[in-house]
C-alpha cells in the first residue's frame, strides 16, 4: 500500500508552507536550511537562518567569506563542523561546478557534509528528482507505520527504513512528498505524544494497531559516557577585555575561540604571578556527543593586557566588543556571567 496519496492530501491542508526556506525553493536556502535543521528544532533554525542568509545571501558571498564569520554566526547552534563544511563545500562549489549548486543526489553527496538524505532533499525539493529522504523525523514516521524494529543507527534496521522510504517515493510531486514526510514527522507523528488522530496514514499503521506506537523508532543502546575535566583560566583585565584563544581546527570545538584550559591538578602553575585576585567560579558540566566534560571556571584578574605573557592563538575580546568570531557554548556562557561580576 502507497501512503503518498494520502500524505499529500494531508499535506495540501495542513503541511507547512511558509517557513523562510520555502518562499522560492531554490538550492542554496533549501541547502543551508537542511543543514541547519540536522539535529536542531525549526523554531530554534529560523532566526539562525533568516541571520545566515542576510548576511550571505549567495553561495559565492560564502565561499568569499572569512570562516571566523561563519562561525560567529553559527555560534550556540553547535555541531559546529556543519558550519565549516558549509564553508567548505561553498569555495568547492565555487571552483569545481561554476558557482553553481549540482542538480542531482549523486553530485550532491560529493559534497562535504552533504549526506545521502540532505542531498535527496535538495535534489526533490528543488529539481524534483524522484529519490527518497530519511531524516529522524520521516524514519520515526516509517519505522511506526511498518513497525521496523531496531535502533536506527544499526546498519541493519537502517537498511529496512531505507527500503521502505525508497518503496514509497512517488514520481510525481516529490517536492511536496518530500516536505510532507517531514512535517509529518515534525508536526504529527512526534517522539513523544503523537498525535495519532490527525494522521492521514493512521488506519494502516502497525504501530498503532498494536498499541507500541512508543516502541518505534528503537533506542540507542545505553552507553555509559566517559567523564573528563579541565579548568578554563578567564584573564580578565581591571577595564574589562577577557582573554580568549582559538581552539585548533580540528577536534571539539575546531576553529572557535574559547579560553584557555588546562589540567585541574595543573592549575596552580598556571596562574600568573601578576594576578590581583583568583576566583574559583561554580564549576559545570557539559555534554558531548561521546562523553562529559566537568568544567572549573576560573576568573583571573589582573590590571593591564600587558601583565600576562602572550598565548598562542590568543586574543583580547574588549568590554561590550561584540565578538566577531565563533564562540564556543561555554566560552559564550561565561563570558556572560563574568561581565556581570565587579572587578576584585
Amino acid at each position: 500500500m502507497l501512503i503518498a496519496p494520502k500524505v499529500l492530501d494531508w499535506f495540501d491542508i495542513y503541511g507547512r508552507k511558509d517557513l523562510p526556506w520555502q518562499k522560492q525553493l531554490l538550492p542554496y536556502p533549501v541547502w543551508i536550511s537542511e543543514i541547519m535543521l540536522q539535529q536542531t528544532q525549526v523554531t530554534t533554525v529560523i532566526p539562525y537562518f533568516k541571520r545566515f542568509i542576510e548576511r550571505f545571501p549567495t553561495v559565492r558571498d560564502l565561499a568569499e567569506a572569512n570562516l571566523d564569520d561563519v562561525l560567529a554566526l553559527w555560534t550556540g547552534l553547535g555541531y559546529y563542523a556543519r558550519a565549516r563544511n558549509l564553508h567548505k563545500t561553498a569555495m568547492m562549489i565555487m571552483q569545481d561546478w561554476a558557482g553553481v549548486m549540482p542538480t542531482r543526489q549523486s553530485d550532491l553527496m560529493t559534497l562535504p557534509g552533504i549526506g545521502r538524505s540532505t542531498a535527496a532533499a535538495i535534489a526533490a525539493i528543488c529539481h524534483g528528482e524522484a529519490v527518497a529522504i530519511l531524516d529522524g523525523n520521516v524514519k520515526r514516521v516509517i519505522a511506526r507505520h511498518f513497525a521496523v524494529g531496531g535502533w536506527p543507527g544499526q546498519s541493519s534496521t537502517l537498511r529496512a527504513l531505507w527500503i521502505h522510504a525508497e518503496a514509497q517515493t512517488p514520481n510525481k510531486r516529490i517536492a511536496d512528498y518530500t516536505q510532507a514526510m517531514m512535517d509529518l514527522g515534525a508536526t504529527v507523528c512526534t517522539a513523544r505524544h503523537p498525535a495519532c488522530h490527525a494522521c492521514p496514514i493512521r488506519s494502516s499503521c502497525s504501530a498503532r494497531k498494536t498499541a507500541r506506537i512508543d516502541e518505534y523508532p528503537g533506542k540507542k543502546p545505553k552507553k555509559v559516557k566517559p567523564k573528563k575535566s579541565t579548568a578554563m583560566l578567564i584573564v580578565r583585565t581591571r577595564g574589562g577585555d577577557i582573554r580568549l584563544v582559538q581552539r585548533p581546527a580540528q577536534g571539539i570545538w575546531g576553529g572557535l575561540f574559547s579560553f584557555p584550559e588546562c589540567p585541574l591538578d595543573e592549575l596552580e602553575t598556571k596562574l600568573p604571578s601578576s594576578a590581583v585576585s583568583v576566583i574559583k567560579l561554580p564549576a559545570f558540566k557539559h555534554q558531548f556527543t561521546h562523553f562529559e566534560l566537568t568544567i572549573q571556571p576560573v576568573l583571573i584578574d589582573i590590571k593591564r593586557r600587558q601583565d600576562v605573557p602572550k598565548v598562542p592563538n590568543g586574543t583580547w575580546l574588549g568590554s561590550n566588543q561584540h565578538p566577531g568570531f565563533g564562540l564556543s557554548r561555554p566560552a559564550e556562557r561565561l563570558i556572560k556571567i563574568v561581565t556581570e561580576l565587579p572587578f576584585s
